[in-house]
């Protein structure tokens, strides 16, 4: 095999998103430039007006020819828990529970059994998202009485470790409740303080048993440490919908809008039209995204979420843990289960499944300079598909993932686990 550039100055020939053919040209970790391949145009960078407008004219040994490759902004997986996952630990046999409870209670022992540490578990989860093309993540992490800020503390040290391969987010999240938990308000208070991004909540009713003063405790951190929110809900139909009207009144009163996201709510596809007609309108006025990995049994509806002006967007949530053997870290593969859990078939459909673990999972994250204009960050993904439809609906081989610029994993293996490679020019695909 041929070598690949560490930072390559142009991607030659891919395939945009809207089906044009381009080069990308790639300086200090930023696009610099699209030259459009059809017509000779680009767009570039303010402080490039003026250069030529033709095709870029990079040196050999840092342009990689992908020959029609999709061209896609690196993933975004806005809903995980590397501090639970079981990968890079041997197999653990599942063991279920019939409540959040139950299963908490499994997993707190399942946990305890382990003997390989956090950061090893957490960073092998890491570099099979980097190998799917996952730029950015956004972590949950368990504060509770048993592990307190350990957790936390873990994955601070692994993002520090791998922050050249992805960006992470960390929410400092109650397992165990946060009224009905002694000491855990004080706990996520101090985990905003140790470099907790947002804070979090689980099922305000139905684990706490008392949504106004769970709701209370985590919107009041927020305010104090001037952070943003991310629950988890799975309480089921209008028992679940009350309280998203309540978080989404938390959210407007805070003038919290945008930095609030609601993962599961599972009882948007469980209630009647008029429930469900005034809950979305609630949640889009303040600004509360739902966040989805497109469950078993109910789910938030989509196309009827966008359609009442609800950001949606998307997750992997658990990877091979206590909670269920199942996950592989890849997101164009979660758009696929997604897309057909919520029937989504024709090809302006297959576009809105990219876009929740691309622009619209950016966008609930917060993420700035993300996508594929001129002054972007480098962060991309080159897939082994001909367009969006043909990515979402087979989810293909990752053929180059970038992060700031530099070339952190060749088909779907990160760099680091590569063979020393031959000198000479990659053709990647």
């Amino acid at each position: 095999m041929h070598s690949t550039p560490a930072h390559p100055t142009v991607l030659a020939d891919v395939t945009l998103p809207d089906g044009r053919r381009a080069d990308v040209s790639l300086r200090d970790g930023r696009i610099a430039a699209v030259h459009d391949r059809g017509t000779g145009r680009s767009s570039e960078r303010s402080s490039d007006r003026g250069s030529p407008t033709g095709p870029p004219t990079a040196p050999d040994r840092g342009r990689i020819e992908l020959a029609g490759a999709l061209l896609l902004p690196a993933l975004v997986d806005g809903h995980s828990h590397l501090d639970k996952t079981f990968l890079g630990a041997p197999w653990q046999p599942h063991t279920g529970g019939s409540s959040v409870r139950e299963r908490v209670a499994a997993e707190l022992d399942a946990r305890q059994r382990l003997t390989t540490p956090v950061t090893e578990r957490a960073q092998a989860l890491v570099h099979r998202m980097v190998g799917h093309g996952t730029g950015h993540t956004r972590s949950h992490v368990d504060i509770d009485p048993h592990s307190r800020l350990a957790n936390l503390h873990a994955l601070l040290e692994v993002r520090e470790r791998v922050g050249d391969l992805i960006s992470l987010q960390l929410v400092a999240f109650p397992q165990s409740g946060v009224v009905s938990a002694p000491g855990v308000p004080d706990l996520l208070d101090a985990a905003l303080r140790d470099g907790a991004d947002l804070v979090g909540g689980l099922d305000p009713q139905g684990f706490d048993g008392d949504a106004d003063a769970q709701l209370d405790i985590v919107f009041g951190l927020a305010e104090r440490h001037g952070v943003g929110v991310d629950l988890h809900l799975h309480d089921p139909g209008e028992a679940g919908a009350a309280q998203l009207r309540a978080i989404a009144d938390r959210t407007a009163a805070l003038g919290l809008g945008g930095r609030v996201t609601v993962s599961h709510a599972y009882c948007l596809g469980e209630v009647g039209g008029a429930v469900f007609a005034r809950t979305a309108a609630v949640l889009a006025r303040a600004g509360v995204s739902i966040l989805t990995n497109g469950p078993a049994g109910p789910m938030p509806p989509v196309l009827r979420l966008r359609e009442a002006g609800v950001r949606v967007f998307a997750g992997s949530d658990n990877i091979r843990d206590a909670w269920w053997p199942y996950g592989t870290g890849d997101m164009l593969e979660r758009a696929t289960i997604i897309g057909l859990r919520s029937e989504l078939m024709s090809d302006q459909e297959l576009h809105i499944a990219a876009s929740l673990v691309t622009t619209e999972a950016a966008a609930a994250l917060g993420l700035e300079r993300y996508g594929l204009r001129p002054g972007d960050r480098a962060d991309l993904v080159a897939v082994a598909a001909g367009g969006v439809t043909e990515a979402v609906a087979a989810h293909p081989r990752r053929l180059l993932v970038l992060h700031a610029g530099r070339v952190v994993a060749t088909n779907g293996c990160p760099v680091a686990a590569l063979p020393t490679p031959e000198p000479g020019m990659q053709r990647a695909w």
